[in-house]
């Protein structure tokens, strides 16, 4: 098995990944992509980078396994906590306006990019807390990683996991088991978990709430710029973005506008 990248290698490889998912590898990086395809390498028996290269070109679903395996799963439950501050005073309340002017209870959440669930999972258990009745949520959580999100849609975390859940959260919605915390039915029902690639259009419409946070700083202005448009069609008058704490769409031409709260900033589709 070849121990490197060659360069040109390299460039196939960096190429191919960025046209696929807008993921891109820089040379800074490059050592990531190359522990990651020689591992995958190692387990399909594959000699050679070349012959794996050849292979991706014609197996989408092997192409969906690489990509999988070069993708960065970091999180953890209530990461970033002014976001949920800011949900719990200021956006869950603006919403719950919103929706009652449209004769409409149920609130449309998208956590994209959502890795191995946490963030769905702390988004579920902060509306079911907070939503007055008749008031319900309905969070799609997608990632294009299928390991992290069977994670998800199982919904059981190790102790170690769990770490970051206030304790009347944890006690009402998991359960302890088997060394760890299974979520329970009451909201592991609000969330759908599904494989989708941000470089394509979802199919959402009428999003209310969008998370898509460090995500964006692995894909170049373009793939960033047409992320960002895509989300915009996806989203209903009136809704809120959040991005990751180190994100801005400053400089980009966007019809988001930024918005301040006292506890965290985020960004408003106001059409």
């Amino acid at each position: 098995m070849a121990a490197f990248l060659s360069d040109a290698d390299f460039e196939l490889y960096r190429k191919l990944i960025y046209d696929e998912s807008g993921i891109t590898f820089s040379t800074t990086n490059r050592s990531i992509l190359e522990s990651r395809l020689r591992e995958r390498l190692r387990e399909k028996q594959i000699p050679e980078v070349g012959d794996y290269y050849s292979i991706l070109k014609k197996d989408k679903e092997e192409l969906k396994l690489m990509l999988d395996s070069v993708t960065t799963n970091l999180t953890r439950f209530f990461r970033n906590q002014p976001h949920f501050d800011a949900m719990e005073h200021f956006i869950i309340p603006e919403v719950i306006k919103l929706k009652k002017a449209k004769n409409d209870t149920k609130i449309r959440v998208w956590s994209a990019g959502c890795s191995t669930g946490e963030e769905p999972y702390t988004l579920a258990m902060l509306l079911k807390d907070k939503l007055p009745s008749p008031f319900t949520a309905e969070i799609t959580a997608s990632d294009i990683s299928l390991k992290s999100l069977m994670v998800g849609k199982s919904g059981f975390y190790p102790e170690a996991r769990v770490v970051g859940i206030p304790e009347p959260y944890l006690h009402r919605f998991f359960e302890h088991k088997n060394s760890g915390y299974q979520a329970k039915d009451e909201i592991m029902k609000m969330i759908r978990f599904d494989y989708h690639n941000l470089i394509n259009d979802s199919g959402q419409r009428n999003i209310d709430i969008l998370f898509c946070r460090n995500v964006l700083i692995y894909f170049d202005e373009a793939a960033q710029k047409a992320v960002i448009d895509r989300f915009w069609d996806a989203m209903s008058s009136k809704s809120f973005l959040f991005i990751g704490h180190s994100e801005s769409l400053f400089g980009m031409k966007t019809q988001f506008e930024f918005l301040k709260t006292d506890w965290a900033c985020l960004y408003q589709k106001n059409s």
